[in-house]
């Protein structure tokens, strides 16, 4: 072979060879734990789509592989995990968090909050996802917000509530800043994932439960035990969650990687929060048609005194815990400056034949 043929030859395998690396390198693989199965509608079921998303928008090349509650880790451990590295990211949300930083509540839920408009406008630009960032940024992990669902029921009871001084002494799950609500109404609350609620009903261990909205609540079974479902969600109007994912292996991404998560996310917000809205009618109709749940509403002196509560326990909180203070006083500051905006599109329902 001709010596500049061999030169030409040498050349032309390096570049290949440099073009298989390079194309290696940018192939990852990352496991994806879930707060909550794959069979979960919305919850769940966000998780497996988001998955499918990366993988379809990369050619395969970055998989962030669905794992079950369980099979890596317990359902809600995803920030430990996140934050060793034992595992690249995680589905969950920051209410699950609330034994490390009970301020992080007020990132997943608040009772009588805002509309989604405002929720978000408070979390991206008002300074709400800075202060979870930071809180989250101690551990070594990154946060991005990655579903929001809209209001959810307020409780499975097993008889009908005719006066707030019944639930005193109850044994009740329930989420986030809602439970502390509860709390100061005498109830005893704990906080347990998902599938662990119906075993719990059964067995006694709990006499009432939260969990979320009527579409996915058939799915756990519940009125199998407690008939009676009330509502308005007063503690849950919108509730978001989150991906987390360890800083280390974020950094390590390529940047179209990094745009792809982020850009993914914002599209299952938008998804989840309309799928719900959708689904939830027609599953409030199956709820008393197919399975005979009595659907019932607080009183507005019983929504008045849960509002109470919890104006209470986020003025007591607020002296005793400086975080939970900080995030308040943001959340409180922006409400305050939105109120002008907000009160002057309100409409005042009103009740047509």
């Amino acid at each position: 072979m001709h010596l500049t043929n061999k030169f030409v030859l040498a050349a032309a395998v390096a570049v290949v060879t440099l073009a298989a690396t390079s194309a290696e390198a940018q192939r990852v693989r990352w496991k994806l734990h879930s707060a909550w199965g794959s069979s979960v509608p919305h919850l769940g079921t966000s998780a497996v789509r988001y998955s499918e998303n990366i993988d379809r928008m990369t050619g395969g090349d970055f998989t962030m592989k669905f794992f079950e509650p369980g099979a890596l880790i317990p359902a809600n451990e995803g920030f430990d995990a996140t934050s060793k590295g034992s595992i690249e990211a995680a589905w969950t949300t920051a209410g699950y968090d609330v034994g490390k930083y009970p301020a992080l509540a007020f990132f997943t839920a608040v009772p009588f909050g805002p509309t989604m408009g405002e929720y978000f406008a408070w979390k991206k630009f008002g300074g709400g996802d800075v202060l979870e960032q930071e809180i989250y940024g101690q551990h070594n992990v990154k946060k991005i917000d990655c579903f929001a669902i809209g209001p959810e029921t307020s409780g499975w009871f097993k008889n009908e509530i005719n006066d707030l001084e019944q639930m005193r002494g109850l044994k009740m799950r329930f989420f986030g800043l809602g439970a502390r609500v509860m709390q100061k109404l005498g109830v005893s609350t704990q906080l347990l994932a998902g599938g662990d609620i119906f075993p719990a009903l059964e067995k006694g261990v709990i006499d009432a439960t939260e969990f979320s909205m009527p579409a996915m609540d058939i799915k756990y079974g519940f009125y199998q035990i407690a008939k009676y479902n009330y509502f308005p969600g007063w503690h849950q109007q919108v509730s978001v969650s989150h991906l987390l994912i360890n800083m280390d292996k974020w950094n390590g991404l390529p940047e179209k990687y990094k745009a792809i998560v982020e850009i993914a996310a914002g599209e299952s917000i938008h998804y989840t929060f309309a799928e719900t809205e959708y689904v939830n009618p027609s599953a409030m109709t199956e709820m008393g048609e197919k399975y005979g749940v009595i659907t019932k509403r607080w009183t507005d002196a019983q929504i008045g005194t849960f509002e109470k509560a919890w104006l209470e326990v986020m003025e007591e909180d607020s002296k005793t815990d400086p975080l939970f203070k900080k995030v308040a006083d943001s959340y409180l500051a922006f409400r305050k400056v939105y109120s002008k905006w907000g009160n002057a599109q309100a409409l005042k329902p009103t009740y047509l034949d």
